[in-house]
């Protein structure tokens, strides 16, 4: 193999500078976490209010923060994982995005099952167990329209609320196309609920 058989990227100037800010915050060096939570709380804030909206919960000012605030400790808990664990293989915001949607995530359940989420917010539930068995079989036969690995990709990802990375863990798909082909899948289950 020759250097012209090989393509090298050269790292962008914020992807160095997004490695050295890791390795200042792992290093615990002076103003590191502060500059951290300075270029991220914008993103973790984003995917906050993406997966609230996504899951049609709105949120307080106050449940913004705390869901912000835990993203924060996820980062630091067990001596820093989730930063020890980033191996450039993503850009960092990309890999913090994962991360911060997980937390949310699980936050949100957590919020919903302790009935804290204003009965507003909350879709009405179905008056009987017939209801809920009604929705699962249309859900069902949506799901019935797509092929076997579509159908576990929108399972996986929608009614598990499972991360890319959990995703591209558990199928072997890689991370850069779980998004496109669960739009695609997204769009032939409107098509057929039509």
């Amino acid at each position: 193999m020759t250097a012209s058989d090989t393509v090298h990227t050269a790292p962008t100037a914020l992807a160095i500078a997004d490695a050295r800010l890791v390795e200042a915050c792992l290093a615990r060096e002076p103003g590191a976490w502060d500059a951290f939570v300075d270029r991220f709380a914008g993103l973790f804030r984003w995917v906050v209010d993406r997966t609230a909206a996504q899951r049609q919960l709105p949120l307080t000012a106050a449940d913004r923060d705390d869901l912000i605030a835990e993203i924060l400790l996820e980062c630091l808990r067990n001596d820093a994982a989730v930063l020890r664990a980033f191996a450039g293989r993503s850009s960092l915001p990309t890999y913090l995005t994962v991360v911060a949607r997980r937390v949310a995530v699980r936050g949100l359940l957590r919020t919903l099952e302790a009935g804290h989420v204003p009965a507003a917010a909350v879709p009405e539930p179905p008056p009987d167990e017939t209801a809920r068995t009604v929705n699962r079989e249309e859900v069902e036969a949506l799901l019935a329209h797509l092929a076997d690995d579509e159908a576990r990709l929108v399972r996986l990802h929608h009614l598990e609320a499972r991360s890319y990375g959990e995703i591209s863990r558990i199928t072997g798909m890689p991370l850069g196309s779980i998004g496109p082909a669960l739009s695609r899948a997204r769009e032939k289950m409107k098509a057929h609920a039509q």
